[in-house]
C-alpha cells in the first residue's frame, strides 16, 4: 500500500490516481451556516450532494461494480452526504467490508470531529491511514459564528456552548489519531467578515496536537443558507491566508470540493457509468421473502403520511400480475425511539420497501439494518409501489430526501431531526 497514492493529500498523486466516495453518512451532527445536504443535482458539485445514499453491503457492491468499470481507483472514503460519526455504525461496517475485501486499498475519512474521539480506536483498527476534520475555529466565540447548532445525543448546543463542545472533541480526536501515526489533515472553510483572520492560529493549534497538512477552503456560497450572501475570498486573499497558515502546516491547494459520491480523479466529473451504478446499487425489488411494499397513507391512495405519524401500514403486492392491496397493519405506538422502529421492521417483515411522505433518519436505519429500504416521496401511492413491485425505481420527480419533513429552505432546523 503505497499512501503516496492518495490523491487528495498529494498534489502530486491527483494526476495519476483517483479515490471514490461511498455515501453511507446519512445524517450529520453539526449545522454549519454554510451547508445544505438537501439537494441534489448531478451537475452540482459540492460537499454534502449525492445521489443516493446506500447501506454498507449495498456501498460494497457499488465498489465492486465501480472497480470493474473505473480504473486506477487508490482510495476509498467516505465523506457524506452527513458526518460518519453522527450514526458510526454504517460507516464501520463499510470500512471493514472494505478492508476485508479489497485489503489493497487506503482507507480516508472525512469528519467535522465531534463523534470521532469515541471511535479512534476502531478507526486505527481498520487501517484508516488518512483522516480529514473539519477546524474552522479554534476559539468558541468565532465558532459560535459558523454553527448553527451541534448535537451530542439527545442534547442540541448552540452559541459559544455548541462551539467549544466540538473543539473540545476536535482536540482529543486530532491529537489521538496523530499520536496513533494517522495523517490528519485539516479542513478550514475561510469565511470573509468570520474566520479569515483566524485561520493561521487554527493552523498553530492543529500543528501542535500533530495534524500535518491544511487545507484552506474558500466558501462556497449555497443559496438558501445563512452564509449564502457573504463574498468567497478571492484568490489573493487565499493565498495570503495560505501563506501565514503554511509556517505551522504545509498548505494544499488542490481541493475540488468533491461530492460525497464522487469517484475518478480530483478535480474530473465523475465518470459517465456512475449515476447508473449507483442507481443499480441503491435499487431495490421484491424477493421470495419480502415480496410487499409498504405504504404510510391516510386513505391508501396518495403516500402522505409522515412515517413517525402513520398509525397504519397499507400493504401492496402484485396479484394477477396487478399491484393489489394485499393488508393493513397497525404501527407501533411513539415514544420508545429506536425500539419503535425495530417493531415495525417486524410489522413489515415481509415488506423490501416503505413509502412514506416524510420520515427520520433514525428509521431509515433502524429498518435498513434489517433490509427494508425506506424511500421518501409525495403523489399517488399507486406510482411508487407498480414501479418497486417492478423491480424499478420510483419516479425521480417524486422522490423527497429521507430526514427533510418538507419544510425546504425554510426550515433552519433545531438538531433534533423530524419529529
Amino acid at each position: 500500500m503505497d499512501f503516496g497514492n492518495h490523491p487528495c493529500f498529494s498534489p502530486q498523486a491527483r494526476h495519476r490516481t483517483g479515490r471514490i466516495h461511498l455515501p453511507v453518512a446519512r445524517t450529520c451532527n453539526v449545522q454549519c451556516n454554510y451547508c445544505d445536504r438537501r439537494h441534489d443535482c448531478v451537475n452540482e458539485t459540492r460537499p454534502g450532494v449525492t445521489s443516493a445514499v446506500l447501506g454498507p453491503i449495498e456501498a460494497s457492491k457499488y465498489l465492486d461494480s465501480v472497480l470493474a468499470r473505473v480504473g486506477n481507483i487508490s482510495v476509498v472514503g467516505i465523506a457524506g452526504p452527513g458526518d460518519p460519526f453522527a450514526d458510526p455504525t454504517p460507516t464501520l461496517e463499510t470500512l471493514a467490508l472494505v478492508r476485508e475485501r479489497w485489503p489493497e486499498m487506503i482507507l480516508c475519512l472525512a469528519t467535522n470531529g465531534l463523534g470521532l474521539a469515541e471511535r479512534t480506536a476502531d478507526v486505527i483498527r481498520l487501517g484508516v491511514s488518512h483522516v480529514t476534520v473539519t477546524v474552522n475555529a479554534v476559539d468558541p466565540a468565532i465558532g459560535a459564528k459558523v454553527y448553527a447548532w451541534v448535537r451530542a445525543g439527545p442534547k442540541v448546543m448552540r452559541g459559544v456552548e455548541g462551539a467549544a463542545f466540538l473543539l473540545e472533541r476536535q482536540i482529543e480526536s486530532v491529537s489521538a489519531l496523530s499520536a496513533a501515526g494517522v495523517t490528519v489533515k485539516v479542513n478550514t472553510v475561510v469565511i470573509p467578515g468570520v474566520n479569515d483572520g483566524h485561520v493561521e492560529e487554527v493552523a498553530r493549534r492543529m500543528a501542535e496536537l500533530g495534524s500535518r497538512v491544511q487545507n484552506c477552503v474558500p466558501l462556497m456560497r449555497v443559496p438558501g443558507t445563512p452564509f449564502a450572501t457573504l463574498v468567497a475570498p478571492d484568490p489573493a486573499e487565499l493565498s495570503a491566508i495560505r501563506l501565514r497558515a503554511g509556517a505551522y502546516l504545509t498548505q494544499l491547494s488542490h481541493c475540488a470540493r468533491c461530492r460525497a459520491d464522487a469517484v475518478g480523479l480530483v478535480g474530473e466529473e465523475n465518470p459517465s457509468v456512475v449515476p447508473e451504478l449507483l442507481a443499480a446499487a441503491s435499487r431495490v425489488g421484491p424477493t421470495a421473502e419480502r415480496p410487499y411494499v409498504a405504504v404510510a397513507s391516510h386513505e391508501g391512495l396518495f403516500v402522505n403520511q409522515h412515517l413517525g405519524e402513520a398509525s397504519g401500514l397499507w400493504v401492496f403486492g402484485m396479484v394477477d400480475g396487478k399491484p393489489s392491496l394485499v393488508d393493513r397493519r397497525p404501527t407501533p405506538p411513539p415514544g420508545s425511539g429506536d425500539a419503535r422502529w425495530g417493531e415495525l421492521a417486524d410489522v413489515a417483515r415481509d415488506c423490501f420497501a416503505v413509502l412514506a411522505g416524510g420520515a427520520g433518519d433514525a428509521p431509515a436505519r433502524v429498518l435498513g439494518a434489517r433490509g427494508i429500504k425506506l424511500i421518501a416521496m409525495e403523489g399517488l401511492a399507486a406510482d411508487g409501489v407498480r414501479a418497486l413491485l417492478s423491480g424499478e425505481e420510483v419516479p425521480r420527480a417524486l422522490l423527497r430526501r429521507v430526514g427533510s419533513c418538507g419544510s425546504g429552505l425554510s426550515c433552519g432546523g433545531n438538531g433534533m431531526g423530524c419529529a
